[in-house]
């Protein structure tokens, strides 16, 4: 896949996974946020709380989750602690980190709590 449709499948991917949460009732607090320690794909608002979701995308679920390597999460992690550091709560902030999967057909699985599996 070519640089370009590549960064344009990323942002249709990240595209349905924000409706997926949006019709959860959940709002976007930022896409693509980028902080020192590197980007984060979408940030959601749940009450006070927040999600942080990495997006993978693949031609099949399975494919997409071994896509997600043990550096990307702690990059993840690390960008996460600098955004918060902006919100009211600080650290004290609830926060998840869920994996957003997406496969070829365009369908979206979500693993809450990925990270701490």
């Amino acid at each position: 896949m070519s640089g370009t449709v590549s960064y344009h499948a990323g942002l249709s991917a990240e595209e349905s996974v924000a409706r997926h949460y949006q019709a959860r009732g959940l709002t976007v607090a930022a896409r693509r946020w980028r902080g020192k320690a590197g980007e984060i794909d979408l940030i959601l608002r749940d009450g006070e709380g927040l999600i942080f979701v990495e997006v993978k995308k693949s031609r099949d679920f399975a494919r997409a989750a071994e896509r997600l390597t043990h550096r990307q999460m702690t990059r993840v992690m690390t960008a996460a602690l600098e955004f918060v550091g902006g919100e009211p709560r600080g650290q004290l902030t609830d926060m998840r980190f869920d994996v957003a999967l997406v496969n070829g057909q365009g369908a979206v699985e979500i693993l809450e709590n990925a990270f701490t599996a």
